[in-house]
């Protein structure tokens, strides 16, 4: 049983602790972050004096934070919500993530959810995501991955019709409305607030790199870099709060909603995804004739065939679907390919020990555990079953794709992911149900909503 002074189950160690306090000794407070179903960091901020006890003994948290929809509202009929006394479990400190945020003043720690006896609760996404990554290395395989953030940057008060707009630039105040894609001097306009990002990233074990003006006026890509699959899910989770604490103080707000303006790109996760050895080396890479690894292929067989089962991890809100009304860049197919943008799975074309491929549908609304989980899931099936991937799509951007089985929308995704036998079995039985119920209830919930766009049609027309 886990109690004061006990080894921690996640692994933690108090030097973790005792290090941080040293290095930061003015620091007063610390954001502890569980991440909930949803993606959203739910917790405490804590004094100085706590942080030790964390590391010796954990931190009590209702797991009924899980039974909640995305607005916070508990969803009473998802096997989750807090009933009879209501006793905690125990939270325990994520190793390597306790780190300092020089714009806020604070420290930041995630923390994952365990049973009084140890064991992982079931339905933390992060411990989910744990499962499949322990299931990996019973296989003698280590999964090795980063991903992709798009996101917008917006003012923070919306204009007199309540409509908001990208943000104005950090320097000259301008606001352009073009595209800009790919110049660097919108990176420069903006570049006080990226690099206080940057700087934050230095004192959070996050290795952010490169940085682009992506498609959208004002939308923005950054990558992190590849490391061991768990912390680079870890690494989203810290990246988002990161750049959205960092454009408050610029005046500004970081979108991660996949879709802020219908006639604009949408904003994606993409995922990178490779299996390594005992021995580091990676199993994906060429063979020696410079053919593809039939373990990378057999991967994205298992994938291929559970898409559609998944997409509701994939594009979890009504927004998310948004993102797909226009497909040149955000594929919401089963297909694969090499060096092909137009792709669910896209094999980059760059040759040798490199290789890995690109999970490129999840929204950057996405939950980066579940999507890592149910990605990962799917791969192990496709090598232990040596599922063949197909031919690769050679379609090139504009042309029309043949029809596949995926999901059209966000109420036949639910019911599809309701039905599937590999959610329940890669998520657990507890998670799938009380996601379903959950995803159900945020589906009644907002088909309850009236938009504008329905007024300014229909409400005084028909």
């Amino acid at each position: 049983m886990a109690t004061a002074n006990a080894p921690s189950p996640s692994g933690s160690q108090l030097s973790e602790a005792q290090d941080f306090l040293a290095k930061y000794p003015d620091v007063e407070a610390i954001d502890i972050i569980l991440t909930d179903f949803h993606g959203i960091g739910r917790g405490k901020t804590i004094r100085r004096h706590e942080l030790e006890g964390i590391y010796k003994s954990g931190r009590g948290l209702p797991s009924s934070l899980f039974g909640q929809d995305v607005s916070g509202e508990d969803v009473d009929d998802c096997g989750l919500v807090q009933t009879g006394g209501g006793g905690d479990c125990r939270c325990w400190p994520v190793p390597g993530t306790l780190g300092y945020l020089p714009h806020t003043g604070r420290g930041q720690l995630l923390i994952a959810m365990y049973e009084e006896d140890g064991a992982p609760h079931d339905v933390d996404p992060r411990n989910v995501f744990g499962a499949q990554v322990k299931r990996a290395e019973n296989l003698g395989f280590y999964p090795m991955g980063a991903f992709e953030l798009e996101f917008y940057l917006v003012d923070q008060t919306p204009d007199a019709q309540g409509l908001y707009h990208p943000a104005s630039y950090a320097i000259t105040k301008r606001r352009s409305k073009l595209r800009n894609t790919m110049s660097v001097d919108e990176i420069d306009e903006m570049s006080p607030l990226f690099d206080a990002v940057y700087e934050g990233a230095k004192h959070l074990d996050l290795t952010l790199e490169t940085l682009i003006s992506e498609y959208g006026p004002g939308q923005y890509e950054m990558t992190i870099r590849y490391r061991d699959l768990m912390r680079a899910a870890d690494d989203v989770i810290i990246a988002k709060r990161l750049i959205r604490t960092v454009a408050r103080r610029f005046g500004k707000e970081a979108v991660f909603m996949p879709k802020p303006f219908g006639n604009e790109a949408g904003s994606g996760m993409h995922l990178h995804l490779s299996l390594a050895g005992q021995d580091g080396n990676n199993l994906f890479a060429d063979q020696a004739d410079g053919s593809l690894s039939p373990l990378m292929l057999n991967a994205i067989g298992g994938i291929r065939g559970t898409i559609g089962e998944t997409m509701l991890l994939l594009a979890p809100f009504m927004n998310s679907w948004r993102r797909f009304a226009s497909a040149m860049y955000s594929p919401a197919s089963d297909d694969w390919g090499v060096e092909n943008r137009t792709v669910a799975l896209r094999v980059p074309g760059t040759p040798g020990k490199t290789r890995h491929f690109e999970h490129r549908i999840a929204g950057v609304d996405a939950n980066p555990y579940l999507v890592a989980a149910v990605t990962l899931g799917a791969a192990l099936d496709g090598i232990e079953g040596k599922i063949d991937p197909g031919k690769p799509c050679e379609d090139e951007i504009g042309e029309a794709k043949a029809p596949n089985n995926l999901p059209r929308h966000w109420l036949e995704a639910i019911d599809e992911f309701a039905a599937s036998d590999f959610n329940k079995r890669t998520l657990g039985g507890r998670f799938h149900i009380a996601f379903t119920k959950i995803k159900q209830a945020e589906y009644e919930q907002m088909a309850l909503k009236v938009s504008a766009a329905e007024w300014e049609y229909y409400g005084f027309s028909v």
